[in-house]
């Protein structure tokens, strides 16, 4: 697995999973104020061809085969949860996040901000990443900046553990990785992006991705250095915003490469067990010449416990009105 987007367990440069000490608070029961502040869309029943069309993925992420696949109707949050979305959580059940309590977090090497002593080591294998010290979702770019003027952007530094608990407290879930897919298509049958098969139609960016020379000089064509606002571009066919680029996605699946050779047709859940839980969409710093994963087929992982400045997470619940499968 090609981790040079996204590092497994920044703190101590080891991808082994182990638990996550934010695994075992338990917020408190479900808000009906944070279901109210979510925006959701819902997303209609039906069938959708699951998978890399144009074989252009990685071998090792598992884009194939191509199979057909049926969703249930549910709702998915119009946006990823945004830092304003997620003060709200923590100030109202005193959660600490993985990345506070392990006291570290994984910066991208330009967009780090701070003391040099705060860096206590490169990542293995993928140099541009550094391990922060004091880097959270409150902090995302060092120990000394803020998120004053990020409200309405993306939580990041979040792991699939504080996702879960968000979507505890919020009476919602994660989407698994087939709805995710078929809710980032938008209705559009076996395209490249949520938007088509064309990066820049009209010249117009409509995710927000790494341009220049990766990972050393960002020309910043679509006008963001790292997150963009979680409202911005265009929706897609569903309404949805940013299906690609700008943070990775946790979803609720086990990750395993062969998958889709033996999905079920209805709903699948992915694997019963697992190390490794499914990521989507790619982030600012996916660029072609490295990390082809903004594409809607495109899927990738981390351990649970994993947290990183360009990942976070949007939420789904049933329809009608139940928030767990």
């Amino acid at each position: 697995m090609n981790n040079c987007c996204m590092p497994a367990n920044a703190g101590t440069g080891d991808t082994d999973p182990y638990t996550d000490p934010g695994s075992e608070q338990h917020p408190p029961g479900r808000s009906t104020a944070a279901r109210k502040a979510l925006s959701y869309k819902h997303i209609p029943a039906g069938t959708v061809r699951m998978g890399d069309a144009f074989d252009e993925g990685y071998a090792d992420d598992g884009e194939t085969p191509v199979h057909d696949v049926s969703i249930s109707g549910f709702r998915l949050s119009a946006t990823t949860v945004t830092n304003r979305q997620f003060a709200t959580f923590v100030k109202n059940t005193g959660y600490i996040s993985t990345a506070e309590q392990y006291g570290v977090s994984a910066v991208f090497h330009l967009a780090f901000d701070g003391n040099p002593k705060d860096v206590l080591h490169r990542v293995a294998d993928a140099p541009w990443w550094l391990a922060v010290e004091g880097a959270d979702w409150k902090h995302p770019n060092g120990p000394t900046t803020s998120i004053s003027a990020l409200q309405n952007h993306p939580v990041v530094h979040v792991s699939w553990n504080d996702a879960r608990a968000y979507c505890d407290w919020a009476g919602a879930r994660l989407p698994t990785e087939a709805e995710w897919e078929y809710a980032a298509r938008g209705g559009l049958e076996s395209q490249r992006y949520a938007w088509g098969n064309e990066l820049t139609p009209r010249g117009q960016w409509r995710c927000n991705i790494w341009q220049g020379e990766f990972p050393t000089r960002n020309t910043v064509e679509d006008g963001h250095s790292t997150t963009a606002p979680a409202k911005s571009y265009r929706p897609n066919g569903y309404g949805l915003l940013q299906m690609a680029g700008n943070v990775w996605e946790w979803c609720n699946d086990f990750f395993a490469s062969d998958y889709y050779e033996h999905s079920r047709f209805d709903d699948p859940q992915g694997p019963d067990v697992g190390t490794r839980r499914v990521m989507r969409g790619g982030s600012y710093l996916c660029h072609h010449s490295y990390c082809n994963r903004y594409r809607v087929a495109a899927r990738s992982s981390n351990t649970p416990d994993s947290t990183m400045g360009n990942g976070g997470f949007r939420v789904a619940c049933d329809v009608p009105g139940t928030y767990a499968r």
